[in-house]
């Protein structure tokens, strides 16, 4: 028997409400048709990225063209059995169940692991601001659920998103080639003049159109330290002073020579404690680790910080060689590519990313071949901003570009 009570007035309307505010998004992230690619299939989705990249708006933009779906926001509405709304809705012909801010939900995990194995016929695709919870309940879900990336805009879709202008992608093989970056510089030039827009805070939907964006990460940077690690790792309040603490050091410094170690040293705090709160930020979205290529090394990460959240610590000017590390490394790791980090063993000068068969050294336009003496590689490329193009140097931008 179908109880009429389920779903309630209040689940309805915001159901209704959410499959019209849809048409209000007509420009969709690049992500939309891959996460499209995957609906119908036998396995949930779970849409992970940082607070403020849209996740929420997809789910809307696919509800409103979805037949017999149903889309319900955790964080708005009351639901006290998901697993008995999920079957009742499944009996009245929905088919496909968003559920935005599901970490929400207590347990979750038990109520998606119910849902998948007695409502065959139903699909989820789910998602959480906070994804440090989401991370480690997925990894539970193991089979049951495909993670797909939502992350910050590239610069490419920066474009795309404040321009209206879809711009064609460079591969990462293509910046090898002289001849092809002089001809794709020559037609996409002028778009370096937003660069700078972009590092600073551009790379998120909810900033664009806006000057004053910083005030905004603040308050994303305090929500993640007071209440998501609080309440999703169990840190407790003293903890959350030493991330704070330790963020700080990380912004002010410069990005060579940020590891567990001198995190450690500088800030008095243990290392096992500095890689678990590392840990943890970097599956919040604020900070990234790169690991040092070769053996005989130590093998501590690199420290960055995801963009734009060392602007909070250190004015544009000061912090734009580091910014120009957080930049690559945000752009490389979209791609799902290997990327290490150059360290030598005796503290020689060396370039300061491999990715693939390429070896990159990034800095400004003074920026040098010194770096690569006596450095065996395939290939070697400077990426300069401001941009310059010969041999052996490209525009950093390039790599905002990449597909």
């Amino acid at each position: 028997m179908v109880r009429d009570d389920i779903p309630n007035e209040e689940q309805r309307e915001l159901n209704d409400q959410a499959k019209q505010e849809g048409i209000n998004y007509p420009k969709k992230r690049f992500v939309y048709e891959e996460i499209k690619r995957h609906l119908g299939e036998r396995i949930f989705i779970a849409l992970v990225g940082p607070r403020g990249v849209g996740k929420s708006t997809l789910l809307k933009q696919i509800h409103h063209q979805a037949e017999a779906s149903f889309y319900i926001s955790l964080d708005s509405v009351r639901v006290t059995d998901l697993f008995e709304l999920s079957k009742e809705l499944m009996n009245r012909g929905i088919r496909l169940l968003l559920i935005d801010e599901i970490h929400a939900y207590p347990n979750y995990g038990n109520e998606l692991k119910k849902i998948y194995d007695f409502l065959p016929g139903l699909q989820v695709l789910l998602t959480s601001s906070s994804a440090i919870s989401l991370h480690d309940t997925t990894y539970d879900l193991s089979r049951r659920v495909r993670l797909i990336s939502v992350p910050s805009l590239s610069f490419r879709e920066f474009i795309f998103f404040t321009r209206d202008i879809k711009v064609q992608p460079i591969s990462l093989s293509n910046l090898t080639d002289t001849e092809r970056c002089r001809t794709y510089y020559g037609q996409n030039m002028h778009f370096e003049p937003l660069f700078k827009e972009y590092l600073t805070g551009g790379n998120y939907p909810f900033t664009l159109g806006q000057q004053d964006t910083l005030p905004q990460f603040r308050n994303m940077l305090d929500t993640i330290i007071e209440r998501d690690l609080i309440r999703v790792s169990g840190m407790t309040v003293a903890e959350s002073f030493e991330v704070g603490k330790m963020l700080l050091f990380i912004g002010r410094s410069e990005s060579e020579g940020i590891s567990y170690s001198s995190i450690s040293q500088n800030c008095q705090i243990a290392k096992t404690k500095v890689q678990k709160y590392v840990d943890l930020l970097e599956k919040a979205f604020v900070l990234r680790r790169v690991f040092p290529k070769g053996t005989n090394i130590t093998k501590e990460p690199k420290i960055l910080f995801a963009l734009p959240y060392r602007l909070l610590f250190k004015p544009y000017d000061d912090a734009i060689g580091a910014l120009r590390e957080d930049f690559f490394v945000d752009s490389i790791s979209r791609l799902g590519i290997r990327l290490d980090y150059l360290k030598g063993t005796r503290g020689e000068k060396t370039p300061d990313y491999h990715v693939g068969n390429l070896v990159c050294e990034i800095g400004g336009r003074n920026k040098g071949r010194t770096q690569f003496k006596g450095f065996t590689a395939k290939h070697k490329i400077i990426l300069t901003h401001p941009g310059m193009l010969d041999e052996m140097r490209r525009p950093l931008f390039f790599v905002g570009m990449l597909e």
